[in-house]
């Protein structure tokens, strides 16, 4: 591939699928080539009065099924190659769980610990002064991801609001409920894995195994839903450090140790355990919710687990997929697995626009409904292709994207 501006990396991932579904030469550039890439940068005056400059991007990849939609991450490896990679992602991922948009993504590459909370506002503020004319509720509607929050949701969303001159609460998701932000947003990545999760597993939920790497938001939530509906969660760890179990967890209890401590370790009755270590505990489920490429080709003949819920973004490499699909180990990938989070994201946006907000209770009802309608609908794809998880949620999304463009009138 020599054109401009095409993504590499999602030319890669879906290359087994277009030969599996013959895919012609337009239909490869539709799925590989972003519709708009915008990168920018502007000055920020810092607390000490100086005056620095950073470096921001956004790229709506497709919206042939709706307006793009996607995170904005502050993180100082923001570049343009990933962001294009995580807008293809959110494409395929909106078109998996049948939500009427495309995908997109955003971020400014910075380290935000270095800087103040009111230097973060003024970034977040100067961030949205720059994507303001491509942004909207009918156009990209963005949100929050890594090192972003419902309040720097909550400032970009006043900024928008004051360069239009009008309210426009759904131009923005993630945001905090007093300003139309949706109940259970919250946790609703953790809770959608885990409906998907309860669709794919052993309907016992205490003879089953949990194990989960990553203590963040969504791996602490997940892990404390499993363990509130009677999954036997025996390990978890953060960055720093992991705990093991055998006979399980409280995971409300270690929640409390984490708030209180600041780390995992010395938490009563466990043995401590790495994170390298927890991936290759025996368990029925694996639950990879940290970084990418955890599983890699060096350690994934050791993965003992029955089944791996990807929470994380692409914690499994593409030549570690290869051995855990030799071994019958059976993976969910991230596409569908974490895609409770847009899939609320969705329900916000559509509250939003009515002006008419639900309760905790339907907004989870509605999320659950989604999540397996997914799961079972993957399930006849994988069937009807024989092929494994992975291809089918790739061939599912792809032949969604490209129906969209057929009857616009984009491909013949």
């Amino acid at each position: 591939m020599e054109k401009d501006n095409v993504c590499i990396d999602c030319y890669n991932q879906i290359d087994k699928v277009s030969k599996l579904l013959n895919l012609g030469q337009a239909e490869l550039d539709i799925l590989t080539i972003p519709k708009r890439i915008l990168t920018f940068s502007f000055p920020v005056k810092l607390d000490s009065g100086d005056i620095r400059y950073f470096t921001g991007y956004r790229v709506q990849f497709n919206d042939a099924r709706g307006p793009t939609k996607g995170g904005i991450r502050f993180h100082p490896e923001v570049n343009l190659e990933e962001i294009k990679t995580l807008a293809f992602l959110m494409t395929l991922k909106c078109a998996v769980v049948n939500l009427p948009y495309g995908g997109a993504k955003g971020g400014i590459m910075v380290e935000p610990k270095r800087f103040s909370e009111e230097e973060i506002e003024k970034m977040s503020r100067g961030y949205i002064r720059e994507i303001n004319g491509f942004i909207g509720a009918d156009i990209d509607i963005p949100a929050p991801d890594v090192n972003t929050d419902a309040k720097i949701m909550a400032w970009m969303l006043d900024e928008y609001e004051k360069l239009k001159g009008r309210h426009a609460p759904a131009t923005i998701t993630g945001k905090p409920i007093a300003l139309g932000g949706s109940k259970a947003r919250e946790f609703s990545t953790s809770i959608g894995g885990a409906y998907v999760l309860q669709e794919l597993a052993d309907k016992k939920p205490k003879k089953t195994t949990v194990a989960v790497q990553g203590f963040g938001n969504v791996g602490m939530n997940i892990a404390r839903i499993l363990n509130e509906w009677g999954y036997k969660v025996i390990a978890v760890s953060d960055s720093k450090s992991g705990i093991y179990n055998k006979k399980g967890l409280k995971i409300q209890d270690v929640i409390k140790h984490k708030e209180k401590t600041s780390n995992l370790s010395k938490f009563k009755n466990t043995k401590e355990i790495s994170n390298e270590a927890l991936l290759e505990l025996k368990t029925d489920v694996l639950v990879p919710a940290a970084l990418e490429d955890q599983i890699t080709k060096k350690n994934a003949d050791k993965i003992k687990a029955k089944l791996i819920l990807e929470m994380a973004n692409r914690p499994i490499t593409p030549e570690a997929d290869d051995i855990l699909l030799d071994k019958n180990i059976f993976v969910m990938p991230d596409i569908l697995a974490n895609a409770g989070g847009v899939v609320v994201s969705y329900f916000e946006w559509v509250q939003n626009s009515q002006n008419f907000y639900w309760s905790e209770k339907e907004v989870l009802e509605r999320l659950k409904t989604y999540m397996t309608n997914a799961v079972k609908e993957l399930s006849k794809v994988c069937t009807d292709f024989k092929c494994d998880m992975r291809a089918s949620l790739y061939i599912n999304a792809v032949k969604k994207i490209l129906e969209a463009e057929r009857l616009r009138g984009n491909l013949r």
